[in-house]
C-alpha cells in the first residue's frame, strides 16, 4: 500500500515531500552523515556557546579527563537525524508527544490526521497516561506499526530538575516499550513542546543523552534510533549537539570532553540530585592503610573478650571511617540558604533607600538563566513589538573599528512614562539575539537623558539576567557618550552589586570624535539632538562633520 519514494537533502538532512512514504535505507545514518562538528574549526580551548556547559570544562586541554560519552560505532550506526515528520517514516514504531488524557487536540500535528480515526477510537480506551511515561497502540493508516503515546512534562525553573528527570523518563519509557512489544527500530519526534515552556537546548540535552545511555545497555536489541525535527532551529540544536554524545572519531571525542555540560545525569541520563545521594564522607584525616587483623589472646575470657571488641582499636579495625562522618543536613542547609538570602535582602535596604531599586534575591544559576532567556525569546517572536521599535530606543548600528556588530541605545528616548516595560525587554531580548551570539559593542548616548526619568538598577539587574551569559561573555565594551555624575555613580553600583564584570567594560566618552575612534561614524544613526549636545557641552574643541547632513562644525 505504501511505495517507497526518492527524497530531497538540505544541507544534509533529508526531508520528506508531502505524504510520501520514507523507508529506514533513505535516512542518512548519524555515522555516514556528513554533517561535521559546527565547532571543528574553532580552539578546543574556547569557551562552549552553551550556558549549561561546565566553567571547569575550558581549562587548559583534555588531558587526563576520562570521556563520558566514548566513540562507539556500534552504537552510532543506529542513530539517525531526520528534518520531517515521524509518521511519514516506515519504521516499527513512532512517537506521539501528548497529554494526560491522549486527546487528539492535544497530539502532535498530523499524527491522527495520518493514521485514521481509530487511532482516536483506541487512545479513549487507555484510561489516559502520566507525565513521563507512556503507552502502546496500533499505528493503523501510517506507515509505522505501533504508535507510542508519551506525556512531556510542564516545565518551571523551580523544578528544573523535576522536569527534567521526568523529560528522560518520557524517552527511557518509549524505548522500553519498544523493547517489550518486540519492535526494533523507532522515530521520536521533540517531545518537550513549547506550551508547556520547556527549553529548546536543555531538553535536546536530556533527550539525545538518555538514547545514548539506553544504547549503551540495549543495543543490540535496538536497530534505529531516529531523531525527527520539523524546524530548522532544532535541526542546528540537533546537528551541534550529538557530536557530543555520539562522537564519531577521536577528534569529536575530545571537544565533547570540554564542551559537554557539567551534569550529563547518571547511568540511565537523569540528573543526580546531591540530597538524594547518601550524605557519608570520609573522614579528613583517615588513614587509608589496610585494617589490621585483630588478633585475640588466649588467656583472655570471654568477658575480657566483649570489653576488647568494643575498644576503639578494634572498631577502627572494622568500621569503614567513612561511616563516621556525615555531611550537614539537607534540611539544616537549606535553612542556613534562606537565612543567607534574607540576610542578603535586608543588606540591599540601603541602595533601596538611596532610589536604586530592589538590588535583593538570589542569583540565578546557569541553567535557570538560560531557561528565563529561552521563554522571553519565545514570547518576544510571538508578539508585534512595532510601537517598541518606533521610539528607536535601541536599534542596531553597524559594526565597529575592529568589525564587531553594534548596537545603539538612545537614552533620551527612554521615556519612562509612557513605556511598558516588559514589553520592552521582550523587544530588547529579541533585538540583541542575533548579537550575542558572537563579541559586539553597545554605544549607548546619554546625550539630554538626565532630563528622563532612568529605571532603576533593580530593573537593570533583572535585564541582565534574562538576557543571560552569552551577553556577559561577548560584550566587549560600553561606549557611554555625554555620561554625567549620576550615571558613573549608577554604574559603579551596579559593578559594586550586579555584576563586576560586564560593568568594568564601561567606556566614558564626552565627545564624539572619541567615539568615532572606536565605531566609525558612516556606522552609526545618530539623532541629530546628539550633535547639538555635543556642540553646548563641548563648543570650541575640535571638528565635527556629518557625512550624512555635510554639515560642517567649525571649532577653533
Amino acid at each position: 500500500m505504501y511505495r517507497p519514494v526518492a527524497t530531497t537533502t538540505r544541507g544534509g538532512v533529508p526531508t520528506a515531500s508531502g505524504d510520501s512514504v520514507v523507508t529506514l535505507d533513505q535516512v542518512p545514518r548519524w555515522i555516514d552523515s556528513d554533517i561535521r562538528y559546527l565547532y571543528e574549526n574553532e580552539d578546543p580551548n574556547s569557551d562552549y556557546a552553551d550556558p549549561l556547559s561546565s566553567a571547569s570544562g575550558s581549562e587548559g586541554n583534555a588531558n587526563g579527563i576520562i570521556s563520558k560519552f566514548p566513540v562507539d560505532h556500534e552504537i552510532n550506526s543506529k542513530i539517525y537525524l531526520w528534518r520531517g515528520d515521524p509518521w511519514n517514516l516506515e519504521v516499527d514504531a513512532v512517537v506521539n508527544s501528548t497529554n494526560e488524557n491522549l486527546d487528539e487536540a492535544h497530539s502532535s500535528p498530523g499524527l491522527h490526521a495520518a493514521a485514521g480515526p481509530g487511532l482516536a477510537e483506541e487512545c479513549a480506551t487507555l484510561g489516559g497516561c502520566r507525565t513521563g511515561m507512556a503507552k502502546v497502540t496500533n499505528a493503523y493508516d501510517l506507515p509505522a506499526r505501533r504508535v507510542i503515546h508519551t506525556v512531556g512534562p510542564k516545565y518551571a525553573v523551580k523544578y528544573h530538575t523535576a522536569a527534567e528527570n521526568a523529560l528522560s523518563h518520557c524517552y527511557r519509557s518509549c524505548l522500553e516499550l519498544l523493547i517489550e512489544n518486540g519492535l526494533q527500530s523507532i522515530a521520536m519526534g521533540c517531545i518537550y513542546t513549547e506550551a508547556k515552556n520547556y527549553p529548546r537546548e536543555p531538553a535536546a540535552h536530556v533527550a539525545i543523552r538518555t538514547v545514548r545511555r539506553f544504547l549503551e545497555k540495549q543495543k543490540d536489541k535496538t536497530e534505529a534510533v531516529v531523531f525527527c525535527t520539523t524546524t530548522s532551529s532544532d535541526t542546528e540544536i540537533y546537528k551541534r549537539l550529538l557530536p557530543l554524545y555520539f562522537p564519531r572519531d577521536n577528534h569529536e571525542e575530545e571537544i565533547a570532553r570540554l564542551k559537554l555540560p557539567a551534569d550529563v545525569g547518571d547511568e540511565n541520563g537523569e540528573t543526580t540530585t546531591a540530597e538524594r545521594k547518601i550524605r557519608i564522607k570520609p573522614l579528613p584525616n583517615a588513614k587509608s592503610s589496610s585494617p589490621r587483623t585483630p588478633q585475640a589472646s588466649v588467656d583472655l575470657s570471654a568477658s575480657n573478650v566483649g570489653l576488647s571488641r568494643r575498644s576503639s582499636s578494634y572498631l577502627d579495625a572494622f568500621l569503614d571511617p567513612a561511616f563516621m562522618s556525615l555531611i550537614k543536613d539537607p534540611d539544616q542547609r537549606r535553612r542556613e540558604q534562606w537565612e543567607k538570602t534574607a540576610q542578603a535582602q535586608n543588606s540591599w535596604n540601603c541602595f533601596k533607600m538611596l532610589g536604586y531599586g530592589d538590588l535583593g534575591g538570589p542569583s540565578l544559576s546557569a541553567a535557570e538563566e538560560y531557561s528565563l532567556h529561552s521563554r522571553y525569546l519565545a514570547k518576544a517572536n510571538s508578539l508585534n513589538l512595532s510601537e517598541i521599535a518606533e521610539m528607536k530606543i535601541v536599534y542596531r548600528g553597524g559594526v565597529d573599528s575592529e568589525g564587531r556588530p553594534v548596537m545603539v541605545v538612545v537614552g533620551a528616548h527612554f521615556l519612562l512614562r509612557c513605556l511598558d516595560l516588559e514589553r520592552f525587554i521582550l523587544y530588547v531580548v529579541k533585538e540583541f539575539e542575533p548579537l550575542i551570539q558572537k563579541p559586539y559593542s553597545i554605544v549607548y548616548f546619554h546625550s539630554a537623558a538626565s532630563l528622563q526619568v532612568q529605571p532603576d538598577l533593580g530593573w537593570m539587574k533583572r535585564l541582565q539576567q534574562i538576557l543571560g551569559r552569552k551577553h556577559q561573555r561577548n560584550l566587549h565594551a560600553v561606549y557611554v557618550l555625554h555620561p554625567t555624575f549620576g550615571l558613573k555613580s549608577a554604574i559603579f553600583a551596579l559593578q559594586l552589586v550586579v555584576d563586576s564584570v560586564v560593568w568594568k567594560k564601561v567606556v566614558y566618552l564626552d565627545r564624539l570624535l572619541q567615539l568615532f575612534r572606536y565605531v566609525p561614524r558612516e556606522q552609526l544613526t545618530i539623532p541629530d539632538f546628539v550633535f547639538q549636545h555635543d556642540l553646548e557641552v563641548n563648543g570650541g574643541k575640535g571638528l565635527i562633520v556629518d557625512p550624512r547632513t555635510k554639515y560642517v562644525y567649525q571649532r577653533p
